[in-house]
């Protein structure tokens, strides 16, 4: 009987379990944390302590839950006292890191837009240029109607940095007619952040940053993708995608994906453009391993492009190039067809990455990044014989890059800093029997920077950034012996390695130290108002075309001629934003955000003259670096009518000025203007109905540089002015789409651009002189998810 009791009371003893939940990154105790031991439940005070006082000694399992974390579970014996100390991910977003998943928690102090996944689905078939310009400040820079590329508040070309999935774009983006090659597809949310403020992206993104997302995966055991066809009226093409992802509980994951799309000749009002075709084609392919603690993933994604280039835009002789300008008398119109000829451009891009990271508990996150690009880009002229088939320009270009950063957390603050490594290889072919318009030249670059960011109170945020760049330039390339005279031959004697008849080799070994800054607050003094203020200073290394080109520019149309002579750019930012929310109607959210930029060795290109050559007649464009100022304001609002009727409008205007020769600068974006009603009924179908007015406004400030020609007519000679500064009349185009389930998986989306088919121009395409812009266009595309 004694030994039977004794053991009674010794199952029936009971103990205390207590312990603290606390956050892995920042060290924080986490409050409200339900935490369920057997079938009794608690929650965390505001210390993250909590405590179950009579415990049955025994065998239990132990879960803790807090909102957006993984669950912690555990199997515990209780045979005596505990003290438990749980560590949760609570992981909303890591600093600096611009892009959140799914919706942004927390934009912290960047200026910052974001295109989500229904919009990019509802313009699919669009490139990023274009995709990008129905954002305020945004526009595009064009060659044609294939070929765009993105202009943030009047900057464009490497002053703009492109991050395709950590990866920054190294494509030879110097050029105005060197089109982004990505496919906007293969992304969740394309992200634009304004102005030189997310310094951990490099420093020559003193226009602003473009971050490209794919889709986290779910942990989960699932295999999930879509199929994708469009049919395209302008061009009478279409396009094909698909993309496939298995996901395992394990949190491995392997997904691929790609696309094809063919047009022909673009429609104009009343007309076709001979020779403005394209084709295209992507492939992408990823596996790896993310858990909370460490990860890896390698990827690979691959590009082919191939764009005609409007034969109009190569004339000739001087007389032809004076009706075309002037008189907008266009030539090679009509006759439809698929084939692609001279003049054109084929551009081929790959990149491969390797990236891996791993958490420490008291340390913080490592991140390493690895990538390997390749660009191989040609351009095909109007060539007689033999060299009808041999590209005029042939250049291969390899990126190495490299990147070690590591993250701290803290509850107030965090700190991120990095190191990075990068090595360019560019071979123009001299197979083309052409002049190399950029020459051989290695590349090499090393940065450090360190973003801090300190949390004062709920109202209050603040962050600081540093950056410091090296780059050398190590180039071989050949000038005429007069020119270097004249130019060059008192400046870099150092750099003359042989002289040839009229022609100088040399090897200009040009290094650049770039410091940057930037200071960003966010301040929100009520729940619907909130301040962002950031100043920034940037320096940047020149662009090989600034520094080296000379020849012709086979798919611009332009003869180019670089400066050696041109020093870093040095940019100063001021940017506000104030957004408000409004308790009108359904809600109403206003923003506004103006800007300053500055400069005093601002790189500017400017056409100077027209050169009249044994292969076309072409205007000749020159850079040189003067002191600019461009200022401007970017205003968005959207009112939510009803649950399922909204309104959107958006309104950008800028004034860049050239004060060296107090002058308007070139190519400054217009004022424009865009609006747009969404009516929407999730049930049943998720159907939709959309109509949109895009207003542009007539550019009234420009430079004057008209440019002079001579020509013999009727016998006699005739000395004329090309008028190559009027700027196109103002437009207004409308656009319309609809869209519904078809079925459980099945969506159909329909658009129409340009409905009334408006005549009309754009003043920063390059070919406008010689073509107006497409007309209208219907879009259908069927899409299938699994």
């Amino acid at each position: 009987m004694l030994v039977f009791f004794g053991l009674t009371l010794v199952s029936a003893q009971k103990y205390t379990v207590q312990g603290t939940v606390q956050d892995f990154h920042d060290k924080t105790m986490l409050e409200n944390a339900e935490v369920k031991i057997g079938d009794l439940t608690t929650k965390t005070d505001k210390k993250g302590k909590f405590s179950f006082p009579n415990v049955p000694a025994g065998n239990y399992k132990l879960v803790a839950r807090h909102p957006l974390c993984d669950d912690y579970t555990e199997n515990v014996g209780v045979d005596r006292d505990i003290h438990l100390a749980i560590i949760l991910e609570h992981h909303e977003g890591e600093i600096q890191t611009v892009t959140i998943h799914g919706s942004h928690k927390t934009k912290g102090s960047v200026i910052m837009t974001t295109l989500d996944k229904t919009e990019i689905e509802r313009n699919s078939t669009e490139n990023l240029g274009n995709l990008l310009s129905r954002i305020s400040g945004v526009s595009s820079l064009k060659t044609g109607n294939n070929i765009t590329k993105p202009v943030i508040r009047g900057l464009y070309g490497s002053r703009i940095s492109i991050i395709n999935n950590g990866v920054r774009m190294a494509e030879q983006e110097w050029g105005v007619e060197h089109a982004p090659n990505i496919d906007v597809n293969d992304f969740e949310h394309i992200d634009v952040i304004k102005g030189a403020s997310a310094l951990k992206f490099g420093n020559e993104g003193v226009g602003g940053v473009v971050v490209l997302e794919s889709a986290v995966l779910p942990k989960k055991d699932t295999i999930m993708g879509s199929l994708r066809l469009s049919g395209i009226s302008n061009g009478r093409g279409g396009e094909i995608g698909a993309n496939v992802a298995k996901a395992w509980k394990n949190q491995w994951f392997v997904k691929t994906g790609g696309s094809y799309r063919k047009t022909g000749d673009l429609y104009m009002p009343h007309y076709t453009l001979q020779n403005t075709g394209q084709e295209f084609n992507s492939f992408n392919f990823s596996f790896g391993k993310h858990s909370f603690l460490q990860g890896f993933d390698v990827s690979y994604s691959g590009i082919n492009q191939e764009f005609g280039i409007y034969r109009g835009a190569h004339l000739a002789s001087p007389e032809d190039f004076y009706n075309a300008v002037n008189f907008g008398q266009s030539y090679y119109l009509d006759n439809f067809s698929y084939d692609i000829d001279n003049p054109k451009q084929e551009v081929a891009h790959h990149i491969a990455k390797l990236s891996a990271y791993r958490r420490f508990a008291d340390f913080g996150k490592l991140t390493f990044q690895y990538s390997f690009q390749l660009n191989r880009r040609k351009e095909y002229d109007i060539r007689r014989g033999e060299l009808s088939n041999l590209p005029s320009m042939d250049l291969r270009l390899i990126t190495h890059s490299a990147s070690l950063v590591h993250l701290l957390e803290r509850a107030n603050w965090s700190l991120e800093s990095g190191i990075s490594g990068a090595f360019q290889d560019n071979y123009p072919n001299p197979a083309t029997k052409a002049r190399r318009l950029i020459p051989d030249y290695y590349r090499y670059d090393a940065g450090a920077f360190s973003v801090f960011k300190y949390r004062f109170n709920s109202k209050l945020n603040a962050e600081a950034a540093v950056r410091y760049d090296f780059s050398r330039y190590d180039a071989y390339k050949y000038y005429d012996s007069e020119k270097w005279e004249a130019n060059y031959a008192d400046t870099f004697p150092q750099f003359v390695v042989s002289e040839s008849g009229s022609r100088t080799l040399t090897r200009p070994i040009l290094d650049y130290h770039n410091f940057s800054a930037n200071l960003g607050l966010d301040y929100k003094p009520f729940e619907n108002l909130e301040l962002k203020l950031n100043l920034s200073r940037a320096e940047r290394t020149p662009n090989p075309a600034e520094l080296f080109s000379d020849g012709l520019h086979h798919s611009a149309a332009i003869m180019e001629e670089g400066n050696l002579n041109i020093q870093k750019e040095t940019v100063y930012n001021v940017n506000l934003s104030l957004a408000a929310k409004f308790n009108v109607l359904k809600g109403l959210h206003i923003e506004a955000s103006p800007y300053l930029m500055m400069s005093d060795n601002f790189v500017n290109q400017i056409p100077t003259s027209v050169m009249n050559t044994n292969r076309g007649v072409f205007p000749v464009w020159s850079y040189q670096q003067i002191k600019a100022r461009i200022f401007g304001v970017d205003a968005d609002a959207e009112l939510s009518v009803t649950d399922q009727l909204k309104w959107k409008s958006g309104f950008s205007i800028l004034k860049g000025d050239d004060l060296s020769n107090n002058e308007p600068l070139i190519l400054m974006t217009p004022a424009k203007l865009r609006n747009s009603i969404q009516f929407n009924l999730n049930k049943p179908r998720n159907f939709y109905i959309s109509l949109e007015n895009e207003n542009t406004f007539k550019q009234n400030r420009f430079p004057i540089r008209n440019l002079p020609v001579s020509f013999i007519k009727d016998g006699v000679e005739r000395s004329e002015i090309v008028d190559f500064s009027s700027t196109p009349a103002a437009f207004s185009l409308f656009h319309a789409s609809v869209g519904a389930d078809l079925a459980k998986n099945l969506n159909v989306n329909f658009r129409i651009n340009n409905i009334f088919n408006t005549d009309y121009r754009e003043y920063l395409n390059r070919l406008r002189y010689y073509m107006f812009e497409s007309g209208r266009n219907f879009v259908v595309t069927l899409k299938y998810n699994f």
